[in-house]
């Protein structure tokens, strides 16, 4: 009788045993600590399928993941176990990792809060005791300011919130945030001598000027945006030239935008006519709307003129 092997024994017998939900039940109950033990109802202990784990780490066969009741509602807490037969100094990492893939594809499943996710390293390698720290902050070269990051609030640069005249001290970030605080708020023209001066600090490249003028002209709301960009373009000799390419494909764009409406208001007279000559050979309503194109507005309007 010939031996079948797997080409990860140890990770096969370890999803074996703990894939059985009585098995996991006795492994929580023994390596859980107590205050989230009893948080947890094991007996509703439920195997997740693997799309809970990040596609990059499939690759590893020994991580399991399940999900269990608690007090606190089905879905609130994942418990998830790594097994390791040989030591990994980012092991703190890659449970880390792990979690919040978890909380990943909870989000995904339409849940608006974050679940808990408690990670177990089961270790069973030659080197006893395990030689590596489980909290992922040693993993950093500097574990204080990695604390100091990553358990206090992210830094929130909110510049809806700032006054302009702070703005405008700012230097090359000046002009990028100005224009963004009040993009969706104000008619852009309201901002000319506060722009005009920015660009006379001469912070800004010309690439750099045309690309936030085509944002505002695509995003804004001046009223008269070629006239804004060309008033814009006299105050500014730098970029005067950058600023008159742009005002000209402005007016290019009306131009061919004119002659595009110009050809539709045409194509539309020549159905007109038609759905006017199918009407009076007696074609039905229907039909002609389905020939032409014309809309039952349109239709009603064919022998008003």
């Amino acid at each position: 009788m010939s031996k079948k092997f797997t080409p990860t024994p140890h990770d096969s017998v370890f999803k074996q045993f703990l894939s059985e939900k009585e098995t996991a039940q006795d492994f929580f109950d023994i390596w859980l600590p107590d205050e989230i033990k009893s948080l947890c109802d094991l007996n509703s202990l439920k195997v997740e399928s693997g799309s809970f784990i990040d596609s990059e780490m499939k690759n590893y066969q020994s991580d399991i993941l399940y999900s269990v009741k608690t007090e606190k509602g089905k879905g609130y807490f994942y418990l998830l176990i790594e097994a390791q037969s040989s030591p990994d100094k980012l092991i703190a990492w890659r449970l880390m990792r792990y979690s919040m893939a978890a909380m990943h594809k909870h989000l995904e499943a339409g849940n608006k809060e974050l679940p808990l996710v408690f990670p177990i390293l089961f270790y069973s390698g030659e080197q006893s005791p395990h030689p590596y720290s489980t909290n992922w902050f040693d993993c950093f070269r500097d574990r204080k300011l990695a604390e100091s990051i990553y358990t206090n609030p992210f830094k929130l640069a909110d510049v809806t919130s700032l006054d302009d005249g702070e703005i405008m001290q700012h230097r090359r970030m000046a002009l990028l945030t100005l224009i963004q605080k009040h993009i969706r708020r104000r008619d852009m023209t309201e901002l000319m001598n506060e722009i005009v001066t920015l660009l006379s600090y001469n912070y800004y490249t010309d690439n750099q000027v045309i690309t936030m003028f085509n944002y505002l002209i695509q995003e804004g709301n001046a009223q008269k945006p070629m006239e804004f960009i060309t008033e814009i373009a006299k105050q500014s000799e730098k970029h005067e030239g950058a600023l008159m390419t742009i005002a000209q494909q402005i007016e290019e764009m009306g131009i061919q935008k004119g002659i595009q409406i110009g050809e539709q208001n045409g194509e539309k007279k020549a159905s007109m006519k038609i759905a006017r000559q199918m009407l009076e050979s007696g074609m039905d309503r229907q039909s002609v709307m389905k020939f032409t194109g014309l809309t039952d507005t349109e239709m009603s309007n064919l022998f008003k003129d």
